[in-house]
C-alpha cells in the first residue's frame, strides 16, 4: 500500500504544478454553460408523447388522428398509447416518454355542446426544448381541430390545452448543467491518467518505473487513483459554480442524499472515462496524439450525449450509438438527479451500465498497460 500511494501522491504533485491544466478543465466546461445556453436552439423531432384516451367521442378520436398525422409527415412527436393515467405520468418521470396527453371522458361531449374542453398535457420540463416543442404541436393541433366540427350550440371556448410542469421550472442555460459536468471530467481524464502516461513515455521516466519495487498494478492503479480524484474535485467544483452562474440554489434542489448520488455518479463516470482513455491512448508516445485525439474524442461522446440536444431527434445511426454512450447515462443520471429530485432508486439502469463500463475499461486497461511496460 505505500508503495501504491507513493505513486498516488507523486502524479497528484506533478497535477498541481499545472495550474493552467486545473484552470482550463474548469474554465472550458463553464464557457460552455454560458454560449451554448444562449445560443444552441433547434427543430425537433421524434419527442415521445403518450395518449390516455378516456373518451370514444369524435372530437377525441380527431385529436388523436391529428397527432398520428403530425407523426407521420413532420415527425415532430413519436406516439404511444396508455389505458392508464397513473402509467403515462410515471412513463414521463423516468423518462420513457417526454410528456403525457390526457383526454377526459366528458371532452367529446362538452365540445360538441359548446362549453370549450379542457385536456391535460404532463411535460417532463428538466429539458426545456423539448417541452416547450411539445407545448406548441399540441396548441397548433387544438386550434386547427376546432373549425372541423360543428357545435350543437354556440361555440364556448373551445379547446384548451392545460399545460403541467411535473418540475420545478428549468431554463435552458440550466439544462445544460449535466452537460457540462461531464465535459468537465472527460477533461480531467483526458489530463492526468492517459495525459500523464504518454507524457512519462515522451520523456522515458516509464522506464524507471522498471528499477523501483512497484509492481505494475501499482502503476496502473496509482495513476488511475490520482485521476479520479482530480476530476472528482474539478467536476464537483464545476457543479457548485455552474448552478451558481446558471441561478440554481443547488441546496434548495438537492439533499444530502442526492448530492451524494450524484457525487457517485460523477465517480463513476470518471472510473469508466479514465479506463477508456487509457484503453484508446495507452499505446501513443507523444503528446500531441493526445491533444488531436482529445478534440477528436470529445466531439464524438458528448454532442450524441443528449446534455445539448434530445438523443430522441438524432438520426437512427446515432441513436443507436447513443445507447452504447456512457456520457448518455451520466448526463441522464445527473438530469434526473438535479432537476427531479431522484436518487439512485430513480437511475438503476444508469448505475449499472456506468458500474460495468468502468468495469469492463479498466480491466482491459490494466491488462493493455501491463504489457506496454
Amino acid at each position: 500500500m505505500t508503495q501504491l500511494f507513493a505513486v498516488v501522491e507523486r502524479d497528484l504533485r506533478r497535477f498541481t504544478r499545472n495550474p493552467l491544466v486545473i484552470l482550463s478543465s474548469v474554465i472550458m466546461p463553464l464557457l460552455y454553460l454560458v454560449i451554448l445556453g444562449n445560443s444552441f436552439q433547434g427543430e425537433l423531432k421524434n419527442l415521445s408523447l403518450v395518449i390516455v384516451n378516456m373518451d370514444d367521442g369524435p372530437y377525441a378520436s380527431r385529436v388523436v388522428e391529428l397527432l398520428h398525422a403530425i407523426e407521420a409527415g413532420a415527425g415532430t412527436v413519436r406516439i404511444f398509447r396508455e389505458a392508464d393515467q397513473g402509467k403515462a405520468l410515471e412513463g414521463v418521470e423516468t423518462g420513457k416518454y417526454k410528456g403525457a396527453l390526457i383526454l377526459p371522458h366528458d371532452f367529446s361531449r362538452n365540445m360538441i355542446k359548446g362549453m370549450g374542453g379542457e385536456i391535460g398535457l404532463f411535460l417532463d420540463n428538466t429539458e426545456t426544448i423539448s417541452a416547450r416543442t411539445l407545448r406548441a404541436v399540441i396548441s397548433a393541433s387544438m386550434v386547427s381541430i376546432e373549425s372541423e366540427f360543428i357545435p350543437v350550440r354556440e361555440r364556448g371556448e373551445g379547446v384548451m390545452v392545460r399545460d403541467v410542469d411535473l418540475y420545478k421550472k428549468v431554463d435552458y442555460d440550466q439544462s445544460l448543467i449535466p452537460g457540462v459536468i461531464i465535459m468537465a471530467i472527460f477533461l480531467g481524464t483526458l489530463t492526468t491518467g492517459a495525459f500523464n502516461t504518454v507524457m512519462d513515455k515522451f520523456l522515458g521516466i516509464d522506464e524507471s518505473y522498471l528499477l523501483t519495487p512497484l509492481t505494475k498494478t501499482d502503476i496502473v492503479l496509482g495513476l488511475v487513483i490520482s485521476g479520479v480524484i482530480i476530476t472528482t474535485i474539478i467536476a464537483i467544483l464545476v457543479l457548485f459554480l455552474g448552478t451558481f452562474i446558471s441561478g440554481i440554489y443547488i441546496w434548495d434542489v438537492m439533499s444530502p442524499y442526492t448530492l451524494l448520488s450524484a457525487v457517485l455518479i460523477i465517480i463513476l463516470s470518471t472510473l469508466g472515462l479514465i479506463g477508456m482513455m487509457f484503453v484508446i491512448l495507452g499505446r501513443a508516445n507523444h503528446p500531441r496524439i493526445v491533444g488531436v485525439l482529445g478534440g477528436f474524442l470529445n466531439v464524438i461522446f458528448f454532442f450524441p450525449s443528449g446534455a445539448i440536444y434530445p438523443i430522441e431527434s438524432f438520426p437512427g445511426w446515432l441513436r443507436t450509438f447513443a445507447k452504447i454512450n456512457p456520457e448518455a447515462y451520466s448526463v441522464h443520471a445527473l438530469r434526473t438527479i438535479l432537476f427531479k429530485g431522484g436518487s439512485l432508486t430513480g437511475i438503476e439502469k444508469d448505475f449499472i451500465f456506468l458500474a460495468l463500463f468502468a468495469i469492463v475499461t479498466l480491466t482491459i486497461a490494466t491488462l493493455s498497460y501491463k504489457r506496454e511496460l
